[in-house]
């Protein structure tokens, strides 16, 4: 399972002109789901995002995790970040998850979120949607938690 986290200000997400979650401050995470992901691996990388210090302390260090800062979390699902990018021009897809599997393990994920943190807010699964975000820093990072880990 790969997670893509992003320290914001502020994020949203549209889809048909229709805002579907948005959140203050706080943590942006484009979530792609692999083949061989389970809720343990779906619990491994909720923890490192609620607990992964990228906020910064009274001193400006990064310190301070979305736990300690109480911000909001943003969750979108996005299966081009399992892309196969290392040969040609054309991403492949073969170490993504089937889209009903990606589905259940993301509403997995934003249900144990929501039982773990607030506010969380989500994009639609599988929908077109228009991610809108001001990344503050910018701070970016991609956390992975292998499937057969």
């Amino acid at each position: 399972m790969k997670g893509l986290i992003q320290r914001v200000q502020h994020a949203r997400v549209t889809v048909d002109g229709e805002i579907t979650g948005q959140i203050e401050g706080g943590t942006l995470l484009l979530l792609g789901v692999e083949k061989g992901d389970s809720e343990a691996t779906a619990d491994k990388l909720l923890q490192k995002v609620l607990k992964y210090r990228m906020f910064a302390d009274d001193e400006g260090r990064m310190n301070l995790s979305l736990n300690d800062t109480g911000g909001g979390l943003l969750v979108v699902s996005q299966f081009t970040l399992v892309a196969d990018t290392r040969k040609g021009l054309r991403p492949g897809f073969s170490t993504g998850a089937t889209p009903a599997e990606g589905e259940r393990l993301y509403d997995y994920f934003v249900d144990q979120a929501r039982q773990w943190h607030a506010p969380v807010a989500t994009g639609r699964f599988g929908a077109d949607m228009k991610v809108e975000l001001l990344n503050d820093g910018p701070v970016t990072f991609m956390l992975e938690i292998p499937p057969a880990e």
